[in-house]
């Protein structure tokens, strides 16, 4: 009963309690306004994070991480950032497009990030990105001696510079000496040429520095034993070649066998000495479309003897040296030496060069990567800073324009810091193909795969290369000789279409004769280099079929002109075929 009695008095309490909340009962009224509640003001974000705070060198346009802001409220927020070389792209740091970091420059970079909420209130913040350091510049410590390089390849500078004064002499001087009387006769001609193809020890010494306004004065600044172009032209070398060029298998130019490749720069040189006799003896030559002809190395057949001179020589030594000598991995040679760990890439890696801080295979493959003519840093160029086209509006630099004082020492050497040879044609070929829809990067192959090549070998000096280690090394050297070739054959393409354009004027006012024996010219000798490379992807048979469409002159009489022009148009088609090119690149380049 009591326990009943207690129940109802807690329904009567629950029921009254009901009423008074609802504020209702039939007999009264509530005055009192209702309460409205005060907003709780809003608070600027108080912190930004991000989720990865470094960053790979030489990634334009690379993403860093992802951006997050501690806010009381929580919501919708925008980020943004100061300057130019980073970018937001929703809640993404980003580097600029066209931008990439370097940390030779900087191992780190700062950027201040703001962060906005829904409300516009803001928030800033310095942000420390890190800069990773990949393998992209040509240097490498010696395992042999403490605080020196490893690198060493100044005698292939030495012969770029060679042949670089030799271009520059026949360009620029030979003809005012000629007008001066410091040249008097054809055989003074010969032996001023011979001065830069056969120097002695004697002229090596004593021989400057004049192509370009460089540290080195002299070539012995640059190397100091005695070097010269003459015993490092393919046949010349003592051994390791994969063919008897001395002995028959030189071909390209006459019969197959009926010169060498010294033979030839001979008959380039016998020839400019011709035409500089004519000068001294007043005679005006006549080129066979019927112009009078002003330039020494111009002959009367459109044939342009600076550029043969040149162009063989780069192929005929530089060319011919990497591929056949030093990034060889042969133990026979054409000739039936043992080359077994003399020269290339089966040298030994165990014991420093005597007196060096180098193994002989750390040299060798030094010397391979030094006749391509890259500068250490060739992957920080553009492609238009390679080629010397800079364009401001495109971010090129005026600073590396062909050259570029990494150093900062007030001075470009030639033995890091200028780019020779085919390292600037490889960059011509990509900055043609930029906008196509299969662009090149022969820059990129050839520099990655000499430095992988190299780091294998740096890595493991003091010890010999296991099997697998070599494998790897020759699939880098594989790569390297790859995009080299591809670089001189895209080169040769490139003047066949030129030398189609400049055949297509003939007969008219807008036909230029000296372009005609330029282009060709540039074709015929890079061409003649294809033979060269033991790895070429061109055959024995095409190569020969390549040159008797080519021919050793152009054909310039109205009747055949057109018939030579698809016979150009055929050996473009060989060289496509052979290498895989794409069509676009081919016709555009």
């Amino acid at each position: 009963m009591s326990k009943m009695k207690k129940s109802l008095i807690t329904t009567a309490i629950l029921v009254s309690l009901t009423l008074s909340a609802c504020g209702g009962s039939s007999g009264g009224s509530d005055d009192t306004d209702p309460v409205t509640p005060t907003p709780t003001p809003n608070t600027a974000p108080t912190d930004i994070a991000i989720d990865n705070s470094s960053v790979d060198e030489n990634m334009a346009g690379a993403v860093v991480g992802k951006l997050s802001a501690t806010d009381a409220e929580g919501g919708a927020m925008t980020f943004t950032v100061d300057g130019d070389m980073f970018a937001i792209d929703g809640d993404e740091l980003k580097l600029a497009d066209g931008y990439a970091a370097n940390y030779e420059q900087a191992t780190s970079m700062a950027v201040n990030v703001t962060v906005a909420d829904a409300d516009g209130a803001t928030f800033s913040k310095e942000l420390t990105i890190d800069v990773n350091d990949l393998l992209d510049t040509y240097k490498f410590n010696s395992k042999f001696v403490e605080g020196e390089s490893s690198v060493s390849y100044t005698g292939q500078t030495a012969r770029h510079a060679l042949i670089a004064e030799l271009n520059h002499y026949i360009t620029n001087v030979l003809k005012g000496e000629l007008e001066d009387g410091t040249l008097t006769s054809r055989q003074d001609v010969i032996d001023v040429l011979d001065k830069f193809f056969r120097t002695t020890e004697l002229q090596y010494d004593n021989f400057p520095i004049t192509f370009t306004d460089a540290k080195e004065k002299f070539l012995t600044d640059i190397s100091g034993s005695h070097k010269n172009l003459v015993g490092k032209l393919a046949g010349n070398d003592e051994k390791g070649q994969h063919k008897l060029w001395n002995d028959g298998d030189f071909e390209g130019w006459g019969e197959k066998g009926s010169t060498t490749p010294e033979g030839l720069v001979d008959i380039f040189f016998g020839q400019l000495a011709d035409n500089a006799e004519a000068e001294l003896n007043g005679t005006i030559r006549q080129a066979v479309t019927g112009e009078d002809i002003t330039d020494i190395y111009l002959n009367t057949n459109g044939t342009d003897l600076k550029q043969l001179i040149q162009k063989f020589l780069l192929v005929g030594i530089t060319y011919s040296q990497a591929t056949d000598d030093y990034l060889g991995n042969e133990v026979v040679d054409a000739a039936g030496n043992d080359i077994d760990g003399s020269k290339g890439l089966l040298t030994d890696n165990v014991a420093a060069v005597s007196g060096k801080s180098y193994s002989t295979l750390e040299h060798q493959f030094d010397e391979g990567f030094g006749y391509f003519g890259a500068t250490v840093d060739y992957l920080e160029y553009s492609d238009n800073e390679i080629s010397g086209k800079i364009d401001a509006d495109a971010g090129d630099r005026e600073e590396y324009n062909g050259k570029h004082d990494t150093d900062e020492d007030g001075e470009i050497s030639l033995k890091s810091e200028f780019l020779f040879g085919q390292s600037v044609n490889a960059g011509k070929r990509d900055r043609a193909t930029a906008g196509n829809t299969n662009p090149t990067d022969f820059t990129k192959q050839v520099m990655e795969a000499f430095l992988a090549g190299r780091d294998i070998i740096n890595a493991n000096a003091g010890m010999a290369l296991t099997d697998d280690q070599m494998t790897e090394l020759l699939t880098h050297r594989d790569a390297a000789v790859d995009a080299w070739e591809r670089a001189i054959v895209a080169t040769v393409v490139h003047y066949i279409n030129d030398t189609r354009s400049d055949l297509d004027k003939l007969g008219t006012a807008d036909f230029n004769y000296s372009d005609l024996a330029k282009h060709w010219s540039e074709m015929k000798g890079f061409a003649l280099g294809i033979q060269f490379n033991p790895y070429s992807k061109i055959s024995d048979a095409d190569y020969t079929r390549l040159h008797q469409l080519m021919q050793d002159a152009p054909v310039l009489d109205a009747a055949n002109v057109e018939a030579y022009k698809a016979d150009l148009l055929a050996a473009r088609d060989i060289i496509q075929a052979a290498m895989s090119f794409d069509a676009e690149n081919v016709a555009n380049w």
